[in-house]
């Protein structure tokens, strides 16, 4: 069911990347035994509606975000939106509050616990009781909606995010590559987005050519064909 959306703020909003205006929203959705409440913000700088935006879906990463960890590309790959936006003129980025894939910044931790131990991004998830990726994206397609925005350009590797905004019923007109150049400690965690979560990565990028010069002609091939 598509959550009700109310726009809940607004308001100038400078950075180091320029003039945006910042909207708050909160989403309700009627699950089967409660009333579910998500927040989010968007981040829009110039004219969005003319043509499609280039427009970014971030999930809340406190530990990349804020603290600057290695041990994913989240911060990178936040700071490149906006750089790209800033360069557009024009573009929204939306962040979500979904830390660890959504299950929580402390079930995250225990997730970095099992990592530790072995085990990798997925497998620490499932370990815990949760889904590889608990995240329900139909909260950003309402937003967008609300916006006045229906048609994009989504800068995203995670082809979900592309399926949860066409079926909101807003276009995803092209989808642009997020990648940025990753920390050695980020390579396995990035690696299983790539095998287990369907991430894309462009040929060109510097993870994929990490990937094909360790392994075999055959994984290679494979990584090609993706």
């Amino acid at each position: 069911m598509n959550p009700e959306v109310q726009q809940v703020a607004s308001a100038e909003f400078p950075t180091r990347w320029g003039k945006f205006r910042i909207y708050g929203f909160r989403g309700h959705t009627e699950g089967r035994v409660d009333r579910r409440i998500e927040e989010a913000v968007a981040l829009v700088m110039g004219d969005v509606k003319s043509v499609a935006p280039l427009v970014r879906i971030h999930s809340q990463c406190l530990t990349g975000d804020v603290f600057h960890s290695l041990r994913c590309d989240c911060r990178q790959q936040l700071e490149l939106s906006l750089s790209m936006i800033s360069e557009e003129g024009a573009g929204i980025l939306i962040y979500e509050q979904q830390e660890g894939r959504g299950i929580g910044l402390m079930a995250k931790l225990q997730a970095y616990e099992l990592q530790d131990a072995g085990l990798d991004t997925v497998e620490a998830n499932e370990r815990l009781g949760f889904k590889a990726d608990q995240r329900d994206f139909t909260l950003p397609g309402e937003i967008l909606k609300a916006l006045g925005v229906t048609r994009v350009r989504l800068l995203s590797n995670n082809p979900d995010k592309v399926e949860a905004l066409e079926r909101s019923g807003v276009r995803v007109v092209e989808r642009v590559p997020c990648e940025v150049t990753p920390s050695p400690h980020a390579e396995e965690y990035l690696r299983t987005k790539k095998e287990k979560l369907g991430h894309l990565f462009t040929p060109a990028s510097v993870l994929y050519q990490t990937f094909a010069e360790r392994e075999p002609c055959t994984t290679i091939q494979h990584l090609a064909a993706a």
